[in-house]
Parts: structure tokens; C-alpha cells; sequence
């Protein structure tokens, strides 16, 4: 994007997504490399300054929506046609979402880490043997992270070619969901339960900026796995009784219901979800400082 005259002084621009004013000599000639700290005051209300703002802050709001959108296809793992990655790709907000994900086509070797979309050549993927191969499947997955088999593997590999995902994907953290052996009829985890913050309002605002939501006296997470939409949930203490807030134990249910369904019938991702949301929680409780009872 170039540069735009503000006023008779200043030309301003659009900048890593910030606008940035740079002044101009008496003859309208910009200075080469010299740039304001701040915007100007004498220009902050002009009409391109506003307008670039707006349209930074449309851009902030578009990379947000791209990347859940990522996010939802992959924890979801649901199929999406190649033609429509195809369309999104030259727009850089969607390339930086959908770059080097994993994504797994019709074929058990058809995996690799996405480089590029094209409509008339389909995929370009870094497969695990380091090969820049083609993929034209009519649809590909992105699998969560616990349904991938060579997930150990493809974290090594990522490290080698220096990955950095913009949805967090293989590096998610996960939990293996426990067998019928293991947990029998247990239909709660207590695990990271126990988290203490300042209050309600702490607590919800930690589970809101994570993306979860409040539903009465939970904070949930629904998650589709394998066709079925489950619901994680995390207990929460009552605003108009406590002064403090604390978190409570996690379970799972169907859909919007409320019988809480055994550990053993939680789908992989799904458990794997809903304990991510519960250590994320743990994770922002309040820490006492020295010497504090």
C-alpha cells in the first residue's frame, strides 16, 4: 500500500498493520526513511487517517475470523474441498492461517504440510520425507492433533524445517482419553479443579478472552468429534455468594445436555478439548505472592 498525502505537511501509510505519518518538504516531497513516532496531531482526525484506521482495524478483525475458522475446520476435522482453498489463498490473512497445517488427503501417504493452493494444480505439501509433492484430492482434513498417528514424527520434522503454524495444530497440547478399563464409570475430572481467582468477573473474563463460553454456572466448550457435538464444562462458584471465584470439576455431555456422560464415551478430541480448557483455566489462576497466606 502506498503512501497517501494528509494534509499539506504529512503523507501517512499503512505500516505491519498500524498507520504511520511521514512529513513532506515544501515542494510535497516525502523524506525518504524519516517517519513520525507518533501520529501528528494536526492530522490524527483527517479523513485517510481515519479511514486507514478503520480499514487496519477491519483487517485485525478479518485475521481473526480466518484463523477460527482454521481452528474450528481442524479441531472439527472436517472435510474442506481444495477448490475452496484454493480461492482463499491469495488473500494473505488466509494464507497465514492455512500455512503449513497439516492436511491429509484421500490416501494414507497423501499428508504433509501445506505451501500452496492453486485451482488448476491443487496442493503444494511438504510430505514427511521432505518432498515438495501435489495433492488434488476433491477434499483434504486437517486433523486435530490426536488423531494424527505420526504426530511425534511430524513434530521432529516440523522443528527441522523451522514450522510455525498459524492455528496451532501439531503443537496443541493434547491428552489421550482414558479407556473403559481405566476409568470405569467416572463421569468427572478433578484434576484442575481447585483453581482460585480474585473473582467471578476474573474467572469468566479469563474463560471469555480463551474463547469459552458462560452458560449459566459452567464455562463450556462444545466440540463436534466424529459426527457427534459434545459438551465440556467446568464448574464455577457462584458471583452472589463469593467474594473470590474457583473453578470446579470437568466433564462432558451430548450436545446441550446435562447428564454427564462417562469418561470412556468422551470422543479423543473432545476429552482432549475439554481438558486443554481446564488447564488453560488452571493455568490463569491467581498465584500467591511471598510471604502471602
Amino acid at each position: 500500500m502506498g503512501w497517501l498525502a494528509a494534509g499539506d505537511r504529512y503523507e501517512v501509510a499503512l505500516v505491519e498493520g498500524r498507520v504511520v505519518a511521514r512529513p513532506t518538504s515544501a515542494t510535497g516531497t516525502a523524506t525518504e526513511g524519516k517517519r513520525e513516532r507518533t501520529l501528528p496531531a494536526e492530522i490524527r482526525d483527517r479523513p485517510e487517517v481515519v479511514e486507514l484506521q478503520r480499514f487496519a482495524e477491519w483487517l485485525d478483525r478479518h485475521a481473526a475470523e480466518c484463523a477460527a475458522q482454521v481452528d474450528n475446520w481442524m479441531v472439527s476435522s472436517l472435510p474442506v474441498p481444495t477448490g475452496l482453498l484454493a480461492r482463499v489463498w491469495p488473500d494473505e490473512a488466509w494464507q497465514a492461517a492455512l500455512r503449513d497445517i497439516v492436511v491429509v488427503g484421500e490416501g494414507p501417504d497423501e499428508v504433509g504440510f501445506l505451501r500452496d493452493a492453486d485451482e488448476s494444480d491443487g496442493l503444494r505439501v511438504v510430505n514427511l520425507d521432505g518432498e515438495t509433492v501435489r495433492l488434488t484430492p476433491r477434499t483434504v482434513t486437517m486433523p486435530h492433533p490426536v488423531l494424527l498417528p505420526d504426530l511425534e514424527e511430524l513434530r521432529t520434522f516440523a522443528a527441522e524445517l523451522g514450522v510455525v503454524q498459524g492455528v496451532e495444530q501439531i503443537h496443541r497440547a493434547t491428552w489421550p482419553a482414558p479407556g473403559a478399563a481405566e476409568d470405569g464409570d467416572t463421569d468427572v475430572v478433578n484434576e484442575f479443579a481447585g483453581a482460585e481467582y480474585r473473582s467471578w468477573f476474573h474467572l469468566s473474563a479469563r474463560a471469555t478472552s480463551l474463547g469459552y463460553q458462560i452458560s449459566g454456572s459452567r464455562i463450556v466448550d462444545r466440540v463436534r468429534d466424529g459426527g457427534r457435538v459434545f459438551t465440556a464444562s467446568v464448574g464455577m462458584s457462584d458471583p452472589y455468594t463469593e467474594d473470590k471465584a474457583w473453578t470446579g470439576g470437568l466433564s462432558w455431555s451430548h450436545g446441550d445436555g446435562y447428564r454427564s456422560l462417562p469418561l470412556h464415551e468422551v470422543g479423543p478430541v473432545a476429552y482432549s478439548e475439554g481438558m486443554r480448557m481446564a488447564a488453560a483455566l488452571h493455568a490463569g489462576r491467581t498465584v500467591p505472592t511471598d510471604g502471602a497466606e
